[in-house]
């Protein structure tokens, strides 16, 4: 059976995230920014980096290669084609974290937003102990209520997540980095619709 990311279509993904009822893709927009600025890395690697929402904030000379991953090909094929600009520097990589991350290269730093969610902190640790990374910020989504995915036109789209979805604790993530040598260096919250919460985590390799 397939990863269910692959069945959910670039248009119903995001067209959901950014309803003024979720803001999602604009909160992580926003975040991505500050996770890209905050640490001395000449490479990163975006887990789940989707349609390339946020790479636009990469500025000229700031990495030397960014590394876009994603299971599905039409995200990553989309990534590339909005970020001319990165053209030499973004490579765009299809992988399933939850096999065997060996296709993935090294890289100084690693973003991982919403993205723990649907592999679980196991597989994540695997993908970090093989990139290697000194820097890792990730943004998880802290639910207020049961439903983790917001009302809205696109929801059913959705529906197949189900099977792979975990519920986030911060306590957990951090415990589960420490177990890999990364201990936690900062946190930052933001507010979304429905009282719900994106909080970002950041790492650094003892």
């Amino acid at each position: 059976m397939g990863n269910p990311w692959e069945m959910i279509s670039l248009e119903d993904y995001e067209n959901h995230m950014k309803l003024d009822s979720v803001r999602q893709l604009q909160g992580l927009n926003e975040m991505m920014q500050g996770q890209l600025d905050a640490f001395p890395a000449s490479s990163v690697m975006i887990l789940g980096v989707a349609g390339g929402n946020g790479l636009e904030h990469i500025r000229n000379g700031q990495f030397e290669k960014v590394y876009g991953v994603d299971v599905n090909a039409a995200y990553l094929e989309a990534a590339a084609g909005r970020h001319p600009a990165l053209k030499g520097i973004l490579e765009c990589l299809q992988a399933d974290l939850t096999r065997k991350p060996c296709c993935l290269p090294k890289a100084d730093l690693v973003l991982a937003d919403l993205l723990v969610e649907y592999i679980g902190y196991t597989f994540f640790q695997k993908v970090l102990r093989h990139v290697e990374p000194a820097y890792v910020s990730c943004v998880i989504q802290i639910n207020a209520e049961h439903n983790w995915v917001s009302d809205s036109p696109y929801l059913h789209a959705f529906d197949a997540l189900e099977q792979v979805h975990r519920q986030m604790e911060a306590a957990a993530l951090e415990q589960a980095m420490l177990e890999i040598g990364y201990r936690a260096v900062g946190t930052l919250e933001r507010g979304l619709p429905n009282g719900k919460k994106l909080l970002r985590m950041d790492f650094r390799r003892s």
